[in-house]
């Protein structure tokens, strides 16, 4: 693993170059880390320019860091009998309006960077609800799919029997992430109790509402998507009523999301997973869709096969964005022209994500990464080429084909 440089992104204000260099120095083979905090410090620059007290009071230096990383091992038997062993996270990154808080999350791309990088965003995230809330998140590298209830139920346990210590209502609120669901909840929330001898019901949120849970909590995050994209096409004095809906993944937000939307007159016509995604023009079934993930656990594929107006897409590309592919000779009858995507990026309307995902993904030839395009974000030059900025502030030239 290679480490970044300075060099590698695109220069900050001098107010906060030197707290950057830092993260760079201390956390040098991190790059989703490094690449969250170069974006945030890029966008407060203007502020911390009209409020040097901040600077001077050395609070990006505490920000960037956080209070306390807690990594551990966490072994488990799997149902052949065999011992395996995963590695834990949390990383409890600020609790300066309040106890830390953040989900955690299981999957096999889980490592010290993206847990680092997520907590450090969930400071910002909470500190907007005006909850006192602080910054956190955690995780592990186990990845649940495939495996039995219990087996994910030992991991759990396992998992809980060190972190255990390090939380509470009034230290640390863990909720659930990807891979981490009412199921998994139950299980962290059942050996916490074990080891504790204590109910806390205010130190796991996501809990079933049969044992402290709060009601509509499972379909709050999806319906809120929905009910934002409603309220942004009001006004434009328009309504969800008649539309037709892209919605990505297939866990809980997007189930909800989904159902919310057919409440609202509108045809869901997409889910996915990390496997590629589907496309039903009839609408997206969300009972068939709650049986295969939350009951039966099956890959999106499954749904295609139980409904007959639906089509599987294995290209695993989500229809949360339009990809524009990179350019390679013989392939300019797949691709459409920049104009066109724009064209079509420009007729999408309500586009919400609890993600923040981009819309329209320009691939830059050379190795150069993808660009965020909108509808005037890429320059046209002569003879058809187009001026994009990649993530560092670079330009390059995209030229019309590779033909």
């Amino acid at each position: 693993m290679t480490s970044s440089s300075s060099a590698d992104f695109h220069p900050l204000a001098d107010s906060v170059q030197p707290v950057f260099d830092t993260v760079l120095h201390r956390s040098a083979h991190e790059p989703e880390f490094q690449q969250a905090v170069h974006e945030v410090l890029h966008s407060i620059a203007p502020v911390l320019e009209r409020n040097p007290q901040f600077v001077d009071g050395g609070i990006l230096e505490r920000l960037v860091e956080p209070e306390r990383q807690i990594l551990f091992r966490v072994p488990w038997v799997d149902d052949a009998g065999r011992l395996q062993v995963n590695r834990g996270y949390r990383i409890q990154f600020s609790s300066v309006l309040g106890p830390y808080k953040g989900g955690l999350r299981f999957h096999p791309s889980v490592n010290l960077s993206i847990i680092k990088f997520l907590g450090f965003e969930q400071i910002f995230k909470n500190a907007l609800t005006g909850q006192g809330i602080g910054g956190g998140k955690g995780g592990s590298d186990f990845d649940p799919h495939g495996r039995s209830d219990a087996e994910i139920m030992r991991f759990c346990q396992s998992f809980m029997n060190e972190l255990y210590r390090h939380l509470g209502e009034h230290t640390d609120v863990p909720a659930g992430d990807i891979g981490v669901g009412g199921r998994e909840i139950g299980y962290l929330f059942g050996q916490y109790r074990k080891v504790t001898n204590r109910h806390e019901s205010g130190m796991f949120t996501g809990k079933g509402t049969g044992w402290g849970g709060a009601e509509v909590r499972t379909e709050a995050t999806g319906y809120g998507a929905v009910f934002f994209a409603q309220e942004m096409l009001g006004v434009h004095s328009d309504s969800l009523e008649g539309k037709r809906v892209g919605v990505s993944g297939s866990g809980n937000v997007a189930i909800y999301a989904i159902q919310k939307a057919t409440q609202l007159g509108a045809t869901a016509v997409t889910a996915s997973d990390s496997s590629g995604y589907v496309v039903d023009d009839e609408g997206i079934d969300v009972d068939l869709l709650r049986q295969l993930k939350e009951v039966e656990r099956a890959r999106i594929v499954e749904y295609a096969r139980r409904r007959p107006s639906a089509r599987f897409v294995e290209n695993r590309i989500k229809p949360y964005y339009l990809h524009h592919p990179d350019l390679a000779p013989g392939t300019s009858h797949f691709r459409l022209s920049i104009d066109e995507g724009q064209r079509i990026v420009s007729a999408l309307r309500g586009h919400v994500s609890g993600l923040c995902q981009p819309t329209y993904v320009l691939d830059i030839p050379g190795g150069h990464g993808k660009a965020v395009i909108g509808q005037n974000a890429a320059t046209k030059q002569a003879e058809g080429c187009y001026a994009v900025s990649d993530f560092n502030g670079n330009d390059h030239l995209y030229p019309p084909s590779a033909d």
